[in-house]
């Protein structure tokens, strides 16, 4: 009796790796803001192509004026550990807001015009929406001057169709 070898199965395995990151903010929140500049700025770290869209209140980490001045939500917000009524009193966003820079000091970790500029110098792009820019009738000399654009949606889209790109909402 011949024994006949099985047909040898190959599989060729199809790379997948990420080569490019697009992060959406719609929050202008201490945490929303650093988790979006910690993940594009970590992307890029890595050589990963990224890319920041700024929507809604996330417009406010592109607003020289307010950039550096953003706060710690305390109503609504279960990390925290604290009871809503509690989170609501006079003073407490601002209590909790110090005390996070402070914690965000001892590391050593930039302001939020200082973590753009980092961004920026490693080759990511940041771009604001631009219906969200309407209903809070900003112009583009209103943003911070290295923005590499103000974007529709579709525009949005269209420039995350390349294999290998990931969206994230923060």
């Amino acid at each position: 009796m011949e024994i006949l070898d099985a047909p040898v199965q190959t599989s060729i395995k199809k790379e997948k790796s990420l080569k490019k990151i697009m992060i959406i903010n719609s929050k202008a929140t201490v945490d929303s803001v650093y988790a979006a500049l910690i993940l594009a700025n970590g992307a890029r770290m890595e050589g990963i192509e990224s890319e920041l869209f700024c929507t809604f209140f996330g417009l406010e980490m592109l607003q020289p004026k307010k950039m550096d001045h953003l706060h710690v939500a305390t109503v609504g917000n279960p990390g925290l550990h604290i009871p809503t009524m509690i989170g609501g009193l006079p003073g407490m966003e601002t209590l909790a807001s110090t005390m996070m820079k402070k914690e965000m000091d001892k590391l050593d970790i930039p302001t939020v015009s200082e973590f753009l500029e980092i961004y920026k110098a490693s080759g990511g792009k940041i771009f604001a929406c631009k219906l969200a820019m309407e209903m809070f009738h900003l112009t583009k000399e209103d943003l911070w001057e290295d923005i590499d654009g103000v974007l529709t949606v579709g525009d949005f889209y269209s420039r995350a169709q390349d294999e290998g790109c990931q969206i994230i909402f923060v």
